[in-house]
């Protein structure tokens, strides 16, 4: 049998729910491993994807610093080259010792070198991984194959699916 479906048609959605307890899972597998006698200076999330989870880590860490990365690397659905649109504030930052960066995903891993290179001592957490990107995540709870397309709750809407085989 021939898989005719397109490459995003091979989905892995998350619902509101699961990003919540995946979040929730990710922020005890780093607790206690910062440096500061287990505990991190800051949460920095990698917008836009990254905020709901660092939210959620944040809460459940107590961390009470919080600040964002703005970075773009995704043109609709084309990759295109990294670049940074707003970065933290440089005196949290420094070299990113004692800072928590997380996004929802590692996809090719050229968001996360982009910000590894300017944070190389910092510690990347995502919920998800894909083996490209894998190599630039020091963190993550789940991986899933490099031609999953992942569907996050805040990029989906309510509507009938057509049955995986058949229609009737």
């Amino acid at each position: 049998m021939t898989d005719t479906r397109l490459p995003h048609e091979k989905g892995f959605h998350i619902s509101w729910d699961q990003i919540h307890r995946d979040s929730r899972a990710l922020a005890w597998r780093l607790d206690g491993k910062g440096p500061d006698d287990g505990a991190w200076k800051a949460v920095v999330a990698i917008t836009r994807g990254g905020m709901a989870p660092a939210m959620i880590a944040a809460r459940e860490l107590d961390i009470r610093t919080v600040d964002t990365i703005s970075v773009k690397s995704y043109d609709h659905q084309d990759q295109s080259k990294a670049k940074v649109l707003k970065a933290p504030d440089a005196e949290l930052m420094g070299d990113g010792t004692g800072i928590l960066i997380i996004d929802d995903l590692v996809d090719s891993g050229k968001t996360l070198e982009l910000v590894r290179e300017m944070y190389p001592n910092a510690h990347f957490a995502t919920v998800y991984a894909k083996p490209k990107g894998r190599p630039q995540v020091d963190t993550f709870i789940t991986e899933v194959s490099q031609d999953t397309w992942i569907f996050f709750p805040w990029d989906m809407a309510l509507q009938y699916v057509e049955p995986y085989r058949g229609t009737d």
